[in-house]
């Protein structure tokens, strides 16, 4: 996975009021934490910030006035009814370090014939990796699945360096028989109509 540069600078203000200049400046408010060390207080620049985000579990490099720092997302807030972004929690990493993060299940392939339906039961799968090498997603073949097959998180191939963060017994996928419709009966009075 790519690194992403984003320039920070050291926030010293806090609370509501700040939080809102910093917006309207189009910065996001941010902490980094991680390692031990006490928790630093940054702006973001927020474009910058929002288009990094789109790629899960992101490593950034961020330049916090000269200083060099690796990090990845760990909880984002976003207003609820506009979708900004509104803080960021970033976590610190170091090259080689492990770190525990949940990657985007993709399926490909076609069920079985038949109407089923594909029940995600984790859109995520916990894994452990190399914080430089976190995978964007891990992809799924169901090709062929029919009604009461499951995928398990041991069946799905990991990249190299990953191991599961979850039991390798859990459901991740799995595949149910499509629900038809009972015909709607006829009231007695339209049978009785239709007969007259």
């Amino acid at each position: 996975m790519a690194e992403v540069k984003i320039s920070a600078e050291i926030r010293n203000e806090f609370g509501k009021g700040a939080a809102r200049r910093a917006r309207r400046e189009q910065k996001v408010p941010a902490v980094i934490y991680g390692h031990g060390a006490a928790p630093v207080h940054v702006n973001l620049p927020g474009h910058a910030l929002m288009l990094a985000l789109k790629t899960p579990n992101v490593l950034i490099g961020l330049d916090i006035e000269g200083k060099n720092e690796l990090v990845i997302p760990k909880a984002v807030q976003r207003d609820p009814l506009k979708g900004f972004i509104e803080h960021v929690d970033l976590l610190l990493v170091k090259r080689g370090e492990k770190v525990t993060v949940e990657v985007p299940v993709h399926t490909e392939g076609e069920l079985a014939p038949g109407g089923n339906l594909l029940e995600h039961i984790l859109n995520a799968l916990p894994i452990e990796a190399e914080a430089t090498h976190i995978p964007e997603s891990v992809t799924v073949s169901v090709a062929g699945l029919d009604a009461g097959h499951s995928v398990l998180a041991k069946d799905i191939e990991l990249p190299k360096g990953s191991t599961l963060a979850v039991d390798e017994d859990a459901v991740v996928l799995q595949v149910v028989a499509a629900q038809a419709e009972a015909p709607a009966e006829a009231t007695e009075g339209e049978a009785e109509g239709a007969e007259a």
